[in-house]
């Protein structure tokens, strides 16, 4: 039973620990708070994965449903889209668009941040352990249910401390637009999208590892810099346009295997470790906790890379054929 859901709840767990503690934005102080985080960040990846792969869909909806998670928690959960006292960051201030009511580049930016490290690599990462069990659904009706459940809790919850925390309502266009655009993606996200298949061969993993490190160098190393607003627009919307035209094309090709999958969540995560040292947590933490915190994290993102790769490794070690019954083979053959 254990062995069964142990998939499960690592995703459970280790996406809340991605998209807060790794990413820089809550100190290793407040690490109890994940029991807290990892319902509805947990929930909703978990959710996520299910559906997808419960109904023999792949990527391409994993990203599309992430996209309409984003549009959730801070279009609908914390309004951050909306609410230009947000976090006390006045976060509206550059690109604001008064028709929409929101931030281009902060909008932009946090969607992208939910799909690619909320949802997206704590997906990947799990299920690179899980090995054989990649794309099978790791939870019964039940525990679909019961994490339904939890997700819906966690998302009440986080809603009614940002509401007490900082006390803002969208107005009702907001809300039905927002209401709209998330069920818009949701259905797209459940349809048989897919790519067909190429020629040619995939580069190397290291190929994939370094492409998906310079994509998100440029996608958080926009956060630092003092750029003109349509600049950081622009460069932002290439870099992803040109990083998933990348992995759509490579994994499309004959060869593309698991290792080009931690590759791209290798990537991802250790994006987000090096982010953490620049990163201004929120919360009461002393610079050097914050950096002990920062450190360690990194290394438990690293460890996980390594304990992916080694579980990969031997996968791929047992799935050889034994050479000495290969050498023997014709001649049993021949007898």
């Amino acid at each position: 039973m254990t062995r069964r859901i142990a998939p499960a709840l690592g995703l459970f767990f280790l996406a809340p620990l991605v998209a807060e503690f790794l990413l820089g934005n809550l100190p290793i102080t407040l690490l109890p708070a994940v029991i807290a985080l990892a319902p509805m960040y947990g929930g909703g990846a978990l959710l996520i994965r299910e559906l997808v792969r419960r109904r023999g869909l792949g990527w391409p909806s994993i990203l599309v449903l992430g996209v309409a998670y984003g549009v959730l928690e801070e279009g609908l959960t914390t309004q951050s889209l909306f609410n230009p006292g947000y976090a006390d960051q006045h976060l509206l201030t550059e690109g604001f668009v008064p028709a929409l009511g929101i931030s281009v580049p902060w909008t932009l930016y946090v969607i992208g941040l939910h799909v690619f490290w909320s949802v997206g690599a704590p997906i990947l990462m799990t299920e690179a352990i899980a090995r054989d069990r990649r794309t099978t659904p790791w939870l019964g009706r039940t525990g679909l249910i019961v994490t339904g459940v939890l997700f819906a809790a966690g998302i009440a919850t986080t809603t009614a401390i940002t509401m007490a925390m900082w006390p803002y309502t969208a107005t009702p266009g907001q809300f039905a637009g927002t209401g709209v655009v998330l069920a818009l993606l949701v259905a797209g996200g459940l349809l048989p999208l897919r790519f067909r298949g190429r020629d040619g061969r995939p580069p190397r993993a290291r190929t994939v590892l370094a492409t998906t490190l310079l994509a998100g160098a440029f996608f958080q190393g926009l956060t630092l810099a003092e750029l003109p607003t349509w600049l950081t627009i622009t460069v932002w919307v290439a870099d992803v346009t040109v990083y998933l035209t990348l992995i759509a094309r490579w994994s499309a090709r004959t060869g593309w295997a698991d290792r080009h999958r931690l590759a791209v969540g290798a990537g991802a995560l250790l994006t987000y470790a090096w982010h953490s040292f620049v990163e201004t947590p929120t919360g009461a933490a002393e610079a050097w906790i914050d950096l002990i915190g920062n450190a360690v994290f990194a290394a438990g993102a690293a460890g996980l890379i390594w304990f992916a790769a080694r579980r990969l490794r031997a996968g791929e070690i047992s799935a050889m054929p034994d050479r000495r019954s290969m050498a023997e083979a014709p001649r049993r053959a021949v007898r």
